[in-house]
């Protein structure tokens, strides 16, 4: 009787890290877990995290591996992007015309809750980012920063920083 199961395509696909042993690093796997908690004094507003996460990362002594963050809350956001106020701004203004907040009639969400508006930025830009760690750093683009970003704020709220590696 003949095999007739095929090679999986992982075993035979040259993209495979087990073609590639001599780039492998083993070694014991580290998990670290963080939240960083946010209360907010403005209903929207975009927190430049990067420092908190930095930190995270030196207290984990993670040298190799991936850093997830992610936002807690259905109406807040993490996403990478440059920290300059008029590109803020410009986020402002966009998402409004996407999802604006008022009138709160406009939508089917808000009943005895008045923030659709916020569910829907955060649709948009997003819940979570993973950002590869080499060297004991975070591997962002020249300009890329982490942000918290809170559609509906003026109270606590938090991120998840869950970093893996070695």
């Amino acid at each position: 009787m003949t095999n007739s199961r095929k090679t999986p395509f992982y075993q035979k696909n040259p993209f495979n890290p087990a073609h590639h042993e001599n780039k492998l690093k083993e070694g014991p796997m580290k998990s670290f877990r963080k939240e960083l908690w946010f209360e907010l004094p403005k209903r929207r507003q975009l927190v430049n995290i990067t420092p908190q996460v930095e930190a995270a990362l030196q207290e984990s002594s993670v040298r190799e591996g991936l850093c997830l963050v992610n936002a807690m809350h259905i109406t807040s956001s993490v996403f990478i992007n440059d920290d300059e106020s008029g590109l803020h701004h410009d986020f402002e203004v966009w998402l409004e015309k996407l999802a604006p907040e008022k009138p709160h009639n406009q939508y089917h969400h808000n009943g005895s809750e008045d923030n659709a508006d916020a569910h829907l930025k955060r649709t948009i830009m997003g819940r979570e980012v993973v950002v590869a760690i080499t060297a004991g750093r975070l591997d962002l683009g020249p300009w890329e920063q982490i942000f918290y970003g809170e559609f509906d704020g003026k109270r606590r709220k938090r991120a998840l920083i869950k970093i893996i590696g070695e």
